[in-house]
């Protein structure tokens, strides 16, 4: 039995995203900036799904992520972990480590059989996290694209500091003394992804899989892979995980 067309809304610290799910098949997806208000992005997301002829308000509807209480067209909430894990699962199936790369968190999620056995979260601090970079790439005065492709020239720089605001100092230390942006950059890199790997530690396994607003960034990836000695598998889709595990669920209720 095919599952119902529902919805799924993930109203995360950085980002606001919605899947329209319909059985197997993604028919559509929205993303806009969370920004002051998580009541407001949720209405935004309703109207991009609108344009695209879906009605939120009358659609099995499931919010998570960091607002999902302010999603006031959806029937339920579910934990961010259980939905990313869902979303996971759909996307490179039931087995494997899930590394989640957020605005302001970074989770670890380990699969077995499609279902969650273990879990590791940051959310004390922001580095180790996209806003890290954005702080940082922003110092360096260029988009996180950029920032990428600077690092690969470069040489690591180390970057010492676990707090984003202090780490911002050592840039502007590095920045003073005439280091190379690319090296700089290239230390911006290297600190996040050790960072993410000290985490990944807590549910090491055989295959990983990336998913959150990086998923996209080879270089990122490609780091990963290099510092946790085994392959990470990605998605254009995977930055949507959150709301579609919560699409599954809603479809799921909805039968």
């Amino acid at each position: 039995m095919s599952l119902a067309p529902a919805i799924g809304i993930d109203i995360g610290s950085t980002a606001a995203k919605a899947v329209v799910l319909d059985g197997s098949e993604i028919l559509a997806t929205a993303v806009c900036p969370t920004g002051f208000s998580s009541v407001d992005a949720a209405e935004r997301l309703a109207a991009l799904l609108q344009e695209q002829g879906f009605n939120a308000e009358d659609a099995p509807c499931v919010a998570t992520g960091y607002g999902r209480i302010a999603v006031p067209y959806a029937q339920k909430t579910v934990t961010e972990i259980t939905c990313h894990g869902r979303g996971a699962t759909f996307l490179f199936g039931g087995e494997g480590t899930v590394v989640d790369v957020g605005g302001q968190d970074t989770k670890v999620i380990v699969l077995r059989g499609g279902k969650v056995a273990k879990f590791a979260m940051n959310d004390k601090c922001s580095a180790g996290t996209g806003k890290f970079l954005e702080v940082m790439a922003n110092r360096l005065g260029v988009s996180q694209d950029e920032l990428s492709r600077l690092a690969r020239a470069g040489a690591p720089t180390p970057i010492s500091s676990m707090c984003t605001v202090f780490a911002e100092s050592e840039i502007i230390s590095l920045i003073g003394r005439g280091t190379p942006r690319e090296d700089i950059a290239c230390g911006v890199i290297e600190s996040v992804v050790e960072k993410v790997c000290t985490l990944v530690s807590q549910g090491k396994g055989a295959s990983y899989f990336l998913t959150g607003g990086l998923c996209d960034n080879d270089y990122i990836v490609e780091r990963l892979a290099a510092r946790l000695g085994a392959p990470v598998s990605t998605d254009p889709r995977a930055r949507f995980a959150g709301a579609l595990g919560a699409a599954l669920v809603a479809a799921e209720d909805a039968r």
